[in-house]
């Protein structure tokens, strides 16, 4: 009688197990999405309306913002966009190339002090990236690369979170791939460009998508490094729409919805082989 009573409620604890993911599972996308509802509804109001109700729908629906940033010729809004998807489109193919390079070295090669290097290049993601501004903003300002696009994207094309996560990928290739391509007369340059970097396009996608957003959003370091309004990237840029008394909200929230389209954009196209990336390495685990 027992077995049969706990054999009925199976069921309905899986029911309740569900209906708390569910649950768990909205509440987080709330907590995603709200924020960007809000910045959107916010960039169709008037500066009064953002103001005096900052939480309510648009009354009226005004697109002023808009044609204050893009038709005003007070921000060039276009050039800064075009600055930074240049940056981030050359500090992403950096990125590609060193990390899988380094990767397939340490995953692949033999050589005296592999695991001491590893070791080293994992110890400097312990470190918070604002130690390194001083130092790289001396090394950019003795290079004369100040106020240039090499000042955006050469300090971090050497990656080691893209090393290590594509050392992982490659670690979980098996290894008889490599030597099929050995006794086919290949060597070492040649399976790394013809066999590992096809089979790690879902990696690479991946972390072309991560490189790519970090540089597309950062902030403090082009703020150091990029002098001239006509060079500066998108995030400074959008920074200098609030002003020192007065922040026109409305205006503030339109440079954010178009800051946020790119980066859509390029999630929608490399989102397949993101998600194949993960499935990957979820089946290696």
């Amino acid at each position: 009688m027992t077995t049969v009573l706990s054999r009925r409620s199976m069921p309905a604890k899986r029911a309740w197990a569900q209906v708390s993911l569910y649950v768990v599972l909205i509440a987080l996308a709330l907590i995603i999405v709200l924020p960007l509802a809000w910045m959107l509804i916010t960039s169709f109001k008037t500066d009064a309306d953002a103001v005096r109700a900052p939480y309510s729908l648009p009354d009226p629906v005004s697109i002023e913002a808009y044609q204050t940033l893009l038709t005003s010729g007070q921000q060039p809004i276009f050039l800064w966009l075009w600055n930074s998807f240049a940056a981030a489109t050359v500090q992403t193919v950096l990125i590609l190339v060193t990390a899988s390079m380094g990767a397939y070295a340490l995953a692949r090669l033999e050589f005296p002090g592999k695991k001491i290097v590893f070791g080293a290049i994992i110890s400097t993601l312990l470190v918070p990236p604002v130690v390194f501004l001083i130092p790289n903003y001396l090394i950019v300002q003795n290079l004369g690369w100040l106020d240039t696009i090499w000042a955006i994207t050469v300090p971090g094309a050497a990656s080691a979170f893209g090393i290590f996560f594509l050392r992982q990928f490659f670690v979980g290739l098996p290894p008889e791939i490599e030597e099929a391509a050995r006794i086919d007369g290949a060597g070492d340059i040649r399976i790394f460009l013809q066999v590992l970097i096809p089979l790690a396009r879902p990696a690479l996608a991946t972390l072309a998508v991560l490189a790519f957003l970090g540089n597309w959003n950062d902030f403090l370091w082009p703020v150091y490094v990029l002098l001239s309004p006509e060079n500066l990237t998108l995030q400074p840029g959008l920074n200098q729409l609030q002003g020192a008394y007065s922040t026109h909200f409305a205006i503030v929230m339109a440079g954010a919805v178009i800051a946020s389209v790119p980066v859509l954009i390029l999630f929608g196209i490399a989102q397949r082989q993101i998600v194949e990336s993960v499935a990957g390495s979820a089946v290696k685990g």
